[in-house]
């Protein structure tokens, strides 16, 4: 698997080849480290942590820049990846190029955060009819029941809180990279708001 740490910057549109015209997700990608590295005769397992989004040093605590060489600055988002395709050493620098040849990826991160909403928005519920004398249009109805079990069932689609929750983001094309920017465009919606940290591996079940 390969993967690296960005940010999302927003959506714009790009043509392709043909000029059809493209709707794109930009990401930035700042420099990406390897902060250590495990293995199978020591840890058990192979895998490395790679590291991204640089911290300010009013927000460096010490046991927190303890896990981190003199070579590499804090780092916020530290992620422990098994079997890295890229064989790396600990201290290296990833970039964006790390993508040349990739054609799609999945894109992890938090979604929108949409406050407390009712079942209509929440789950799609139809609602109750709109006619003259209907006391039920937005409410969720009746959720239990008067005989035995008399109770509401734990899972039961109701009002509450909408949105911000982990989500992946499969099989989205790579539109294209650009190295000097440290941009990747990639086609489509990724989850998360603006400057969001988002994690672009490598596709699982696309090449």
């Amino acid at each position: 698997m390969l993967a690296l740490i960005g940010k999302k910057i927003g959506m714009t549109q790009v043509f392709d080849e043909t000029g059809l015209r493209v709707p794109v997700t930009v990401v930035h990608v700042d420099s990406n480290y390897i902060v250590y590295k495990r293995t199978k005769e020591k840890q058990g397992y192979d895998a490395v942590a790679v590291g991204g989004i640089p911290l300010k040093k009013s927000r460096i605590t010490k046991p927190y820049a303890g896990q981190f060489t003199k070579e590499i600055p804090p780092l916020r988002v530290l992620l422990e990846i098994k079997d890295y395709e890229k064989d790396c050493e600990a201290g290296e620098v990833l970039d964006i190029s790390l993508f040349e040849d990739v054609k799609f990826v999945d894109v992890r991160g938090v979604s929108k955060g949409k406050g407390f909403q009712g079942v209509m928005k929440r789950h799609g519920f139809h609602g109750g009819r709109k006619t003259h004398g209907s006391k039920l249009h937005r409410e969720p109805g009746s959720t239990g029941q008067n005989s035995s079990p008399s109770r509401v069932f734990k899972g039961k689609r109701m009002a509450g809180h909408m949105g911000h929750e982990k989500c992946t983001v499969q099989n989205l094309k790579l539109v294209g990279i650009d190295k000097e920017k440290k941009v990747m465009l990639i086609k489509g919606a990724v989850p998360g708001v603006r400057d969001g940290l988002l994690i672009i591996t490598k596709a699982k079940k696309k090449k």
